[in-house]
């Protein structure tokens, strides 16, 4: 096989190429393909301090006004949005309601975040009749807000789909339906594709970075009655996201914090957590299954009470 070095870079062809190291895509990137999307913004890095008063909370109010955190002190939001769909901590709102409802969110999140920092959102779509493609919807609402788009991972649930079906009508054409078994996470960045390091620790291992970097993940979904809430992402998601997109000590932001889950990998990948969460019972929750967590694993934590 050829080695491929410096003096061997590949380049964009009209038939792509199958090199990747030293590979020169300048041709690719600058068609017009990409003229209308969202460009890097190169800037003086900046990075401020959170009140450490602030630190590994959950704060029991909305997501739409982080007035607790500077600009520019996040790392990384991960997060799984309420549906909308009549769950006990939904609003019934109309579909450009909830949109709005959430991209006032987003925009807060484009605000705290480092630049080159990482918004991950876990999205589902919903109905039949029609099917909503939510998570279309939200890649042009954070495409809007000057986000740039890094990809889309397809979590596959099948290993823990039950005996439910979709099937429409049985064994004919006249009106079958699909069964989602999967969920999107959509990954964007603020600003730049990369980040400072600012010399901080990489956590990844190399087992974990082969995996976490493929655009299919496989793993069960978390029962809603082991945990306590209607709508939980296993703590395997957050995780994943957190090793893959953050240094040590970093910190995450959740603005949907719901039972904790996101605050609970944090602290397992030694991270800071900040959490938003609008109902009392689930910040009490989540709280509670933080303290157990960490003290169950002995893992350190800032511990504090929500500010309801």
């Amino acid at each position: 096989m050829k080695r491929i070095g410096k003096k061997n870079k590949t380049k964009t062809s009209v038939f792509g190429s199958p090199g990747r190291i030293n590979h020169d895509s300048t041709p690719f990137y600058t068609s017009r393909l990409y003229e209308d999307l969202p460009k890097e913004e190169f800037a003086q890095y900046t990075e401020n301090p959170i009140p450490s008063c602030c630190l590994d909370r959950v704060f029991c109010k909305s997501g739409e006004k982080m007035e607790e955190l500077p600009d520019n002190s996040i790392h990384l939001m991960v997060t799984s949005p309420p549906y909308n769909v009549g769950k006990e901590y939904d609003k019934d709102l109309t579909l450009d309601e909830y949109r709005m409802f959430l991209k006032r969110v987003w925009g807060e999140v484009k605000r705290v975040l480092v630049p080159g920092g990482r918004a991950c959102i876990n999205i589902a779509n919903l109905g039949r009749k029609p099917y909503i493609p939510l998570h279309t919807l939200i890649i042009n609402d954070m495409l809007d807000l000057g986000f740039l788009m890094r990809g889309e991972i397809i979590w596959n649930k099948a290993s823990s789909g039950s005996s439910s079906t979709a099937w429409g009508s049985w064994l004919s054409a006249k009106n079958p339906t699909l069964r989602d078994i999967h969920e999107y996470i959509l990954v964007f960045s603020k600003g730049t594709f990369s980040r400072e390091d600012l010399g901080r620790k990489s956590t990844i291992t190399k087992e974990e970075f082969l995996v976490f970097t493929k655009s299919v993940w496989t793993f069960a979904a978390e029962p809603a009655t082991k945990v306590g809430h209607p709508a939980p992402f296993p703590v395997e998601l957050p995780y994943r996201l957190i090793q893959l997109y953050t240094f040590e000590n970093d910190v995450v932001l959740d603005p949907f914090m719901g039972s904790g889950q996101t605050a609970i990998a944090s602290i397992k990948a030694k991270r800071h957590y900040v959490g938003y969460e609008i109902n009392e019972e689930y910040v009490k929750l989540a709280e509670r299954r933080i303290k157990e967590f960490s003290l169950k694993f002995n893992y350190p934590t800032l511990f504090g009470k929500a500010d309801c």
